[in-house]
Parts: C-alpha cells; sequence; structure tokens
C-alpha cells in the first residue's frame, strides 16, 4: 500500500454509517472502528482495489456503482483467497463462517471467491481434494 499510494491515509477511529464498512473520500481511506481484524482486512483490500483501478463509485446505487462493487468484490476475494490456500481450508470445513475464521476474511468474501471458481479451479479442487469437492459449502 505504502509502495503504490504513499499519500493514502488510513484512518480506522471513526463509526462509519449503518452498513458502510469503508470508503473513500480524497487522500483517506476510511474503515468503520467496529470492524475486527478480519473485516478490516478484507475491506482494506477492498478500497485498494478501487484506488488500483482508479474508480471510486459514487455512493448512490447506480448500475455502474453496483457493477464496480461487484468487480472489485471478485478482485478482493482472489487476492485475499489464493486457490492453494482455500484448498487447505476447505481440508478443514465447509461452512463459509469457519472458512472465512480459518481463512481470516469475512463470509461474503468466502462466498464470492467459491461463488467465482474458474473451470480450472474447481479441476484442482477436485482433484486435490480427491473428488469429494462440493459447491454447496
Amino acid at each position: 500500500m505504502a509502495t503504490h499510494f504513499p499519500h493514502v491515509i488510513i484512518c480506522t477511529t471513526y463509526e462509519l454509517e449503518q452498513g458502510v464498512r469503508g470508503l473513500i473520500r480524497g487522500d483517506r481511506i476510511w474503515l468503520c472502528r467496529t470492524l475486527d481484524q478480519a473485516g478490516r482486512r478484507t475491506t482494506l483490500s477492498h478500497e485498494i482495489g478501487h484506488l488500483e483501478r482508479g474508480v471510486i463509485p459514487h455512493p448512490a446505487e447506480s448500475i455502474y456503482t453496483l457493477r464496480e462493487e461487484d468487480i472489485v468484490d471478485r478482485i478482493t476475494a482472489r487476492r485475499l483467497i489464493p486457490i492453494d490456500k482455500l484448498i487447505d481450508a476447505l481440508r478443514w470445513s465447509r461452512h463459509p463462517a469457519e472458512l472465512a475464521d480459518i481463512l481470516w476474511t469475512t463470509e461474503r468474501t468466502v462466498k464470492c471467491r467459491l461463488e467465482t471458481l474458474d473451470p480450472v479451479e474447481v479441476a484442482e479442487l477436485e482433484y486435490r481434494l480427491d473428488g469429494r469437492w462440493s459447491q454447496s459449502a
């Protein structure tokens, strides 16, 4: 973060409005102070995804804002949950809440990662989990 965005300040001292985990305003990333460690990690990664893409969505929920959020959710899920880590976690559990705990992220991010596996990743899961993979996690 400091290498690519040295001018950006991360602020964690304020409670953001209901349902807002993080946001970017100017040269600041605001993370809601009520987030736990996994929530901060996930939200910060999400906000960095917006910075990298150069697209900061407007707060209004337009189709473009929703699309951008979906794209950045996918980037965040792939960044925080590489396939090898996902496979290791799936050896312990198939429950999204437990997977989130194991992977040090949020349940929403785990679900996003599982829902957006590409065919090669599904094949790798099946192979490395001896055919005991089910996307019904």
